[in-house]
């Protein structure tokens, strides 16, 4: 089945995506891949999953921090999920400075934010497993959106971030991420990372809608790759029509 293309999304990471095409000296290929894209969904036009994208509504609210070029990757799925959660703000890092912006988002009195990340690489007195918010605040969500070796980099020189509590948890379930896969189980992808997030603060709907999203997105950008059928009646494009 072929859908017509969509726009290009006017989310903070789309936003983020076009900054920082404007800055590059030539032109971003991804990787083994030079085909057409769907602007909106970063998959070639005939797998386009724009047609499945969830409305749904959530009180959290997610920061990303994202690495250099994280936003022009296809595969990226900080994208899936400002997608989905409509409070999704998005910075790119760098060692040296720090978008003003950031820090300004971190003390608005209506979030709680809560750094996520393994609390073996942070203080005791920083770690928290559960979100307990204070009379009036919203969870904000801080995810540092690079490959792992790149965020534990980010972890360590980003002092901007160092007062806030780290939020840390070991799923049980091994990672279902299938694009960009990592050599340890326990290292999800930031779209899994956030729909755990949305659970531990009870926007329950939010968060399956997330990962049946995201279970579509790697479903429609494996088939494109490998030139296989889909079969949109199934269980998972079932779910995520009741999301519309």
């Amino acid at each position: 089945m072929t859908l017509p293309s969509s726009p290009a999304p006017q989310h903070a990471v789309a936003r983020l995506r076009a900054e920082r095409l404007a800055r590059s000296l030539k032109p971003f290929i991804a990787r083994g891949s030079r085909a057409e894209r769907c602007p909106a969904c970063r998959i070639q036009p005939a797998y386009c999953l724009c047609a499945w994208r969830p409305q749904v509504a959530a009180q959290s609210g997610m920061c990303l921090v994202m690495h250099d070029i994280e936003a022009l990757k296809p595969s990226n799925t900080g994208w899936l999920i400002a997608d989905v959660v409509p409070d999704t703000h998005a910075f790119g890092w760098a060692r040296t400075e720090v978008d003003p912006a950031l820090p300004t988002l971190l003390a608005e009195p209506q979030w709680q934010p809560y750094l996520v990340f393994p609390g073996e690489y942070a203080g005791q007195e920083r770690v928290v497993e559960e979100v307990n918010l204070a009379p009036g605040k919203r969870p904000l969500f801080v995810l540092l959106d690079a490959t792992w070796t790149e965020a534990r980099k980010m972890f360590r020189k980003s002092p901007y971030l160092d007062a806030l509590p780290v939020l840390s948890f070991k799923p049980e379930q091994l990672s279902r991420y299938r694009l960009r896969r990592s050599t340890r189980g326990d290292h999800l992808c930031t779209a899994e990372v956030a729909a755990l997030c949305l659970e531990l603060a009870g926007d329950d709907q939010a968060s399956a809608a997330l990962d049946d999203y995201l279970d579509a997105f790697s479903q429609h950008y494996l088939a494109a790759k490998r030139r296989l059928p889909l079969d949109l009646n199934d269980a998972l494009h079932q779910r995520l029509q009741a999301y519309r």
